[in-house]
C-alpha cells in the first residue's frame, strides 16, 4: 500500500489539466448495456473506480477496449460493446467496493427485463440507502425483491410500461437509474423533483446521442418517451468539476495562481462563489478557470445542498482552506450525516475545529503543521493533501487508495505546479 509524502510551503503556480468527471463517467459506462452497438467514451479518467466498473461490465458479457492511450497521457478512450448480455447478475465481490455499481440496475432491467445486483459499497460517509432507486423502478412497473444482500428487479413480460415518480428528496443516483430504465420503456415516464447536477445533464446528452427522447434536460421535471432501441455513439465525458474545485482549494491555500485547464465555470457556480467569498480571485478564461490568492483568506458560512447548491463533495476541501482563514467559519452538511471524518485528522495538523451534529465550527489558525494522517474517504483524502500543501514541515497521508478512486495521478498534477509531493511504499 502506498502513502503520500508532502513537504508544505511551496506556492502553486502554473496549469493543471482537469480530467474527465468520475461521477459522470461511472454513469455513462453502464449506458453500453442499453444497445447492441459500440459505445465509445472519450476523456475517461484513469481511476481505480473506472477500472472496477470496467470489470463489472465484463461480467455481463460487455467487451471493453482501450484505444490510443499512452501511459504518460491523462485520460483515455474506451469502447464498450454488448451485442448480447450473458449475465444480468452483479455479484458482491465486484460491487462491494463501489457504490456506483447500483447504476447497472436500471439499464440491465431495461435491456433484459431482469437484474440482480448486490447491495453496493463505497465510501463510509453515512447512510446512503437505495430505497429511492427501487421505488422509482417500481413506479415504472418493475417488481422488486430483496434477499440475501441482493436486489432483484423484474419487468413485466414485454418490458417496463413506464410511469411517473415524484422524488420526496433529490437523489442523483436514483435519477440516473430511472433515466436509464425509462429510455427503453413502452410508454412515457415522468420524473418530478429530479436531480439537476451537470452529471445528470451529461447522462441525458449521451442518451439522446444514442437515440433516446428526453424532455426537460437540465430541469427538475423530466419526461422520457420510451423508444424500441438505442444505437451506439461516441461521446466525450464532461470535465470533473469536483477535481477542479479541489485543485482550486489547493492553489488558494498556498497563495498560488493556477489555471484549471478544461474546467467550466458554468458547472462550478456554487464552488466558485464560495471561493470568491473566501477572498480568492476567480476568472473565466478561454481554456479554463484561473484561481489566484492575492491576500488573506476570509472566513465563510457554507452549507451543502443539491445542485445548484454547494456540492457535498466539496465540503472537506473547503474546510481545509478555511482552517487558515482570518476568522471563524461555519460549515453545515445537509446531504450526509457522517461526513466530518476528516476533522480529527485535520486537528492533528493543528486545525481548530469543533463539530456539533451536522455543523462544524472552524477557527482559523496562522499555521498548520505537518503530521502523519490517515484518509477515511475519497474527498477527506483530498482535504488532507490540501492542508499538507500549506503545512509547515512534512506530512504523511496513508490509505491513499481512496484518492486513487477519484483523482487521476494527483501527485503528478500537483508536481506540475510546484508541489513537493511524492508517492512511496508504506512499509
Amino acid at each position: 500500500m502506498d502513502k503520500l509524502i508532502i513537504r508544505g510551503g511551496n506556492r502553486l503556480s502554473g496549469t493543471i489539466p482537469i480530467s474527465g468527471a468520475k461521477n459522470s463517467a461511472l454513469t455513462l459506462i453502464p449506458c453500453a448495456l442499453l444497445t447492441e452497438e459500440p459505445l465509445t467514451l472519450r476523456n475517461l479518467p484513469r481511476l481505480a473506480d473506472i477500472d472496477g466498473f470496467q470489470h463489472l461490465m465484463n461480467q455481463f458479457g460487455v467487451t471493453t477496449a482501450v484505444q490510443g492511450s499512452r501511459p504518460e497521457d491523462f485520460g483515455r478512450v474506451m469502447t464498450l460493446e454488448a451485442p448480447r448480455i450473458t449475465s444480468n447478475v452483479a455479484p458482491y465481490d465486484l460491487v462491494r467496493k463501489m457504490r456506483a455499481s447500483i447504476l447497472v440496475l436500471g439499464p440491465l432491467l431495461a435491456r433484459t427485463g431482469e437484474a440482480t445486483v448486490s447491495l453496493p459499497g463505497g465510501c463510509a460517509i453515512g447512510n446512503r440507502p437505495i430505497d429511492l432507486h427501487l421505488k422509482v423502478l417500481e413506479a415504472f412497473g418493475a417488481e422488486i425483491e430483496l434477499a440475501a444482500g441482493y436486489v432483484k428487479a423484474i419487468a413485466p413480460e414485454g418490458g417496463l410500461p413506464g410511469g411517473e415518480y415524484d422524488f420526496p428528496v433529490v437523489s442523483v443516483g436514483a435519477t440516473e437509474n430511472a433515466l436509464m430504465a425509462a429510455v427503453l420503456a413502452k410508454g412515457t415516464s415522468k420524473l418530478f423533483n429530479a436531480a439537476r447536477e451537470p452529471e445528470i445533464v451529461d447522462l441525458c446528452k449521451l442518451l439522446v446521442a444514442m437515440g433516446a427522447e428526453i424532455e426537460g434536460i437540465g430541469s427538475s421535471d423530466l419526461a422520457i418517451h420510451g423508444v424500441k432501441r438505442l444505437h451506439g455513439a461516441t461521446y466525450r465525458v464532461m470535465a470533473d468539476r469536483i477535481e477542479a474545485g479541489s485543485y482550486a482549494c489547493a492553489a488558494a491555500i498556498t497563495g498560488g495562481d493556477v489555471l484549471l485547464e478544461g474546467a467550466r465555470a458554468d458547472e462550478m457556480g456554487a464552488t466558485l462563489h464560495a471561493l470568491r467569498n473566501i477572498g480568492i480571485d476567480v476568472t473565466e478564461e478561454k481554456t479554463g478557470v484561473r484561481v489566484a490568492a492575492n491576500g488573506p483568506l476570509k472566513p465563510a458560512n457554507l452549507t451543502t445542498a443539491p445542485y445548484p447548491g454547494l456540492a457535498t463533495d466539496m465540503q472537506a476541501q473547503l474546510m481545509s482552506l478555511l482552517t487558515v482563514a482570518d476568522g471563524t467559519s461555519v460549515l453545515t452538511e445537509t446531504i450526509f450525516e457522517n461526513r466530518f471524518m476528516h476533522v480529527p485528522e485535520l486537528s492533528r495538523m493543528g486545525a481548530d475545529i469543533s463539530v456539533s451534529g451536522r455543523t462544524a465550527i472552524v477557527k482559523g489558525v496562522k499555521q498548520l503543521t505537518g503530521a502523519a494522517v490517515m484518509a477515511t474517504d475519497l474527498r477527506a483524502s483530498m482535504s488532507l493533501a490540501i492542508a499538507a500543501l500549506a503545512a509547515e514541515g512534512q506530512s504523511e497521508i496513508r490509505r491513499i487508495y481512496h484518492l486513487d478512486r477519484g483523482y487521476e495521478r494527483l501527485e503528478e498534477k500537483l508536481q506540475l505546479v510546484g508541489a513537493d509531493i511524492e508517492r512511496v511504499g508504506d512499509d
